[in-house]
């Protein structure tokens, strides 16, 4: 059975990113915010918000060139 707490709402997204649900459907729709339509409902897999929190972090160390 799909563990629905492995998953975020867009409005849950939205309150945590302090943004618009309209935001995240566009982070959705231009593919830099993975998730899954259920019923024509979006849903983003926690694994994947920490991963696109985490790729915009601004004190990441530099990559070595």
């Amino acid at each position: 059975m799909l563990d629905m707490a492995t998953y975020y709402t867009v409005e849950e997204v939205a309150k945590e990113l302090r943004v618009s649900v309209e935001t995240v459907r566009r982070y959705i729709k231009r593919k830099e915010l993975t998730a899954i339509s259920v019923g024509g409902v979006y849903r983003i897999p926690v694994e994947d918000f920490k991963r696109f929190v985490e790729a915009r972090r601004t004190d990441k160390p530099e990559e070595s060139k």
